[in-house]
């Protein structure tokens, strides 16, 4: 039976209903309303969706194990007059931090009628994880384990977090997201709007939903797969070597990747979100454009590997012959750089990171004790706990003075960035009695953390230093980024004094960063872009090493450009309606083109990190 909603708007018919339908009165109505609809939401209206869900007979039929094994038929929720169903996974960044936020909500409404079920459609997910993410989360509701992803087909679901709202007689009445607050990519100090709650409330008030449907953001529910594998691409031969080179660093047990990709298992559920992400170019994290320059930690998929990625899903993923599997790859334990002769943690107590809303940078200041010059070969930034640390910064504070040397970054970390490492007596030179300020970022992942980060230095003797490397920068502190501008644009410069070769370079903006240049200008004239970064994202703080070290002669301007969104089409816009100046926070803004050089020949600097 087919069952016609009157909230909403137009939800894609799956194909298994795209079937020569007889014409009658009915269909022509229906296919008038289709199309009216089609119109109002073109226009920006809420049409009311035509949905071949039949929800109350789903309502009525479904049995499922809750995560203790328990069976649960959804039929004996047939008291409550609204249901609120509520698709999540274990692992999904998103649906980690809305496990608590839903449980908030369940506590909220439970005693005016409104029944919050949790669902778990991943075939990745065991019911042992499950029931860790119910305690984690805190969550007190109902969670069914959805083996073969059946409700989810039922429903329609495709994301983790996704929710649907049902009323008495179960047709829809809200379907999307949660609230604003979180996104992919990005997150809010607070929600500004809290979407399913207003949907409730205004149910409950016996009004119609204002904002019947959002679009739900999240990671793809993990389906069983309906093609058997076949082909001549595997996992063993050909999928195994791509993940460990590109993707495996970051996805394995410890580390700040969501969820791990270690073995053929571990990929199964993963891989539609996979492919969004590397067709979306959000993974690898890596935003130069590949016209400007060539870089050694360039992160970047080849289009050949992200085709047989493609494939190989498309083939139904078989795994192939154990036997061609690569050996795993082999990371360091500890320290990437030699045994640090100094090592220094942020503060004698651990931080606690709260379990959700946004959490601005925190400083700490460290005095290492040096009462002489440090030369400097070797330095790593170490988080205490991945999983919530976003980037670390350890700036050099000058004897005397109050604020860090923003040209000296001692060293900074960031998820798959790399140590400093130099070669050939290359080193950093650190005046006596300088102090040291962490500068960390945190991202809550849906449960209280703590954290201690930590650095470690390795020196080299004075007598043995070649070359010293330099940091430099190119900063603009005096602008302002009026209210709602999309394109504004802050330009700062630097000029050679003396012929310099330079290593790298490392934009740094705040929320508003849309894009950055660097741009060189020779004294003969001529000018070419070094790098070029059309999408900035806050999220991945990226130091771009050059493969060969670029020679500056003397008076060649380094100028940068970066470009500020201000307005309300920039999702991670703190608040659209004000200007914006220089600050610390993240709220505020900076303009840095950080780079650093050496005044030697570059010969001996290919190895260095």
């Amino acid at each position: 039976m087919e069952v016609i909603s009157t909230v909403g708007h137009v939800r894609p018919i799956m194909p298994r209903h795209l079937l020569p339908i007889p014409l009658n009165r009915k269909t022509i109505v229906r296919s008038v309303i289709i199309l009216c609809a089609g119109l109002w939401a073109s226009l920006g209206y809420h049409a009311s969706p035509v949905l071949a869900v039949d929800f109350g007979q789903i309502m009525q039929e479904f049995e499922l194990r809750d995560n203790y094994g328990k069976t649960v038929a959804l039929r004996d929720f047939r008291d409550r007059p609204w249901i609120v169903v509520a698709f999540l996974g274990t692992e999904c960044p998103l649906a980690k931090l809305y496990g608590p936020r839903l449980n908030e909500l369940h506590q909220r409404f439970d005693s005016q009628g409104v029944q919050f079920i949790g669902v778990n459609s991943n075939k990745q997910d065991s019911l042992t994880e499950l029931t860790a993410f119910v305690h984690r989360s805190r969550i007190e509701f109902t969670m069914l384990k959805d083996t073969s992803n059946k409700l989810a087909d039922a429903f329609e679901a495709t994301r983790t977090p996704e929710v649907f709202v049902l009323d008495q007689k179960r047709q829809l009445r809200y379907h999307g997201r949660v609230d604003d607050q979180y996104g992919v990519g990005f997150s809010r100090d607070k929600s500004q709007r809290d979407d399913l709650a207003i949907a409730l409330q205004e149910l409950l008030d016996g009004r119609d939903v204002s904002v019947p449907e959002t679009k739900a953001i999240g990671c793809h529910i993990g389906r069983v797969k309906t093609v058997s594998g076949h082909g001549d691409i595997t996992f063993a031969e050909h999928i195994a070597p791509i993940l460990n080179a590109r993707c495996v660093e970051c996805h394995r047990e410890g580390e700040i990747g969501p969820f791990t990709l270690t073995s053929y298992e571990d990929v199964l559920g993963w891989e539609d979100t996979i492919l969004e992400v590397i067709d979306e170019n959000r993974m690898p994290p890596w935003n130069a454009n590949p016209k400007h320059g060539r870089f050694r930690n360039d992160a970047r998929l080849t289009d050949g590997e992200k085709e047989t990625l493609r494939t190989w899903v498309a083939n139904g993923m078989p795994a192939g012959d154990p036997s061609q599997l690569p050996p795993p790859p082999e990371f360091t334990v500890g320290w990437k750089i030699p045994e640090p002769d100094q090592v220094f943690h942020m503060s004698p107590t651990a931080f606690k990171v709260p379990a959700q809303g946004v959490v601005d940078y925190q400083h700490f200041m460290v005095d290492p004790g040096w009462e002489e010059d440090k030369f400097i070969y070797a330095a790593e930034a170490r988080p205490d706990n991945r999983s919530v640390v976003h980037h670390i910064l350890v700036y050099i504070i000058p004897p005397g003075e109050r604020r860090p040397d923003l040209q000296t970054v001692l060293v900074g970390y960031a998820p798959g960035s790399l140590p400093v490492l130099l070669t050939d007596g290359v080193a950093l030179r650190v005046p006596a009695r300088s102090r040291l300020l962490f500068e960390l970022h945190y991202t809550p992942n849906g449960s209280e953390q703590t954290d201690r980060s930590y650095a470690g230095v390795c020196f080299i003797d004075p007598q043995d230093v070649t070359a010293r490397v330099r940091g430099r920068l190119a900063i603009e502190t005096e602008f302002r980024i009026p209210a709602g501008a999309p394109n504004h644009e802050v330009v700062a410069s630097y000029r050679a004094r003396r012929e310099e070769w330079l290593l790298s370079m490392t934009p740094h903006m705040h929320l508003r960063g849309k894009s950055f240049r660097y741009e060189a200008h020779y004294p003969n004239g001529e000018s070419e872009i070094l790098l070029d970064v059309p999408r900035y994202d806050f999220n991945w703080q990226l130091k771009y090493i050059l493969e060969e070290p670029k020679r500056l002669p003397r008076g060649t301007r380094l100028v940068c450009t970066g470009v500020f969104d201000n307005s309300a089409g920039n999702p991670v816009n703190p608040d659209p309606d004000r200007a914006v100046h220089w600050g610390d926070q993240s709220f505020e803004e900076m303009m840095i083109g950080f780079f650093d050089t050496v005044s030697a020949p570059p010969e001996p600097l290919k190895a260095a990190q």
